[in-house]
């Protein structure tokens, strides 16, 4: 599977943003789909997940704030963040794998090339 990744630019602290992941291929339903994030200096880390079956796990510090969702129909995952903060910062990239949802990036075999959220104070 091949994977695109938009939505991403510049907001103010406290705004929102919606990143997009489009995905090719004809079994997107069976790919568990996650949102990672890197910062400048920091390793890659979990964001949120969604599994083929719909269970969506969140890191600690984006729950309540960011929604991850799909559209089968579409082959597409998204991420709303709302009340954004500079600690928010970073490439988000957007990755699959089979069916289940994991936190490590090294379980994902698949990713989109990332794209920029910044957030100014």
């Amino acid at each position: 599977v091949q994977l695109q990744a938009s939505g991403g630019g510049l907001v103010q602290a406290g705004g929102s943003l919606r990143l997009s992941c489009a995905a090719s291929g004809r079994t997107f339903s069976n790919y568990a789909m996650a949102w990672f994030r890197q910062a400048p200096g920091k390793e890659r880390e979990f964001v949120a997940a969604i599994s083929w079956s719909g269970s969506t796990p969140y890191a600690d510090s984006v729950k309540g704030r960011f929604t991850i969702s799909r559209d089968n129909a579409k082959n597409t995952v998204y991420l709303q963040m709302n009340s954004l903060n500079p600690e928010d910062t970073a490439i988000y990239y957007c990755a699959a794998r089979t069916f289940t949802v994991r936190s490590d990036p090294a379980e994902y075999g698949h990713w989109g090339q990332g794209t920029q959220v910044t957030v100014s104070s």
